[in-house]
């Protein structure tokens, strides 16, 4: 679904990511993993086409970010570590203009709006002014909006950051979910507790390089550390 081949970014003298290659199936859960500057959100903007590579190539379900990208923002869906919203629309009218965006006929948004409402928890704030949500209904907000095309490939830049325990719950059995109907998911954490009980399969990149690739047990050969996965990463990404 996703076939990275020697990629890479630079800014200047930077090498921000520096000959990445990946092949992640379809439905998938891919978590990929590093510290800060390590290359990660890079990694992504590159794979959305919101940043243009130095070299290297990128094709997702067949299709090339420089040739397709129009057709591929149609099977694809990004969810930033701090997305932008409309503060001054109510989450009707968000929910609403997204569906426009991706041309989706307006009967047919409006149709599935009560059960999306309802999966997450937004029923009782559909007349709410997105300035006046939470940032947890604010994440529920984006994820709500992000699956209205019902994409094939979800990007996810950091999905847990200041989320409480129910909104946390809500967006993990839900991942989950949309792997098991064929969604194939690539997403960065810093929360390595969540990657543990998330990927299927993890890459843990260290200065825009990727160090280790694999599933848990496959990184604690690599890593000759047997324990949990911050005890992998660490021993994996350890600076110096």
């Amino acid at each position: 679904m996703i076939e990275i081949e020697h990629l890479s970014k630079r800014f200047g003298d930077l090498a921000a990511v520096d000959d990445l290659s990946l092949s992640i199936p379809a439905g998938q859960l891919f978590c990929f993993l590093g510290p800060n500057g390590a290359g990660k959100t890079t990694t992504i903007k590159l794979m959305c086409g919101l940043l243009k590579p130095s070299s290297g190539s990128i094709r997702i379900a067949g299709l090339s970010i420089f040739e397709d990208l129009v057709e591929l923002r149609r099977i694809t869906g990004y969810i930033p570590d701090t997305p932008f919203l409309y503060e001054r629309l109510t989450v009707t009218e968000f929910y609403l203009f997204t569906g426009d965006l991706y041309g989706l006929p307006r009967a047919a948004v409006e149709a599935g709006m009560d059960e999306a409402f309802a999966q997450f928890g937004l029923a009782d704030h559909r007349a709410a002014l997105i300035r006046d949500l939470s940032h947890g209904y604010r994440q529920r907000m984006i994820y709500a909006a992000t699956l209205l095309h019902e994409p094939r490939v979800l990007f996810i830049d950091e999905p847990f950051v200041g989320l409480d325990p129910h909104s946390i719950r809500l967006i993990h059995d839900l991942l989950r979910r949309k792997v098991s109907e064929g969604v194939t998911i690539f997403l960065t954490t810093h929360i390595l507790a969540f990657a543990e009980r998330l990927a299927d399969r993890i890459g843990i990149i260290s200065g825009g390089r990727l160090v280790a690739l694999g599933t848990l047990d496959e990184l604690r050969m690599q890593s000759s550390v047997q324990g949990r996965l911050e005890d992998v990463f660490l021993s994996l990404t350890r600076e110096g």
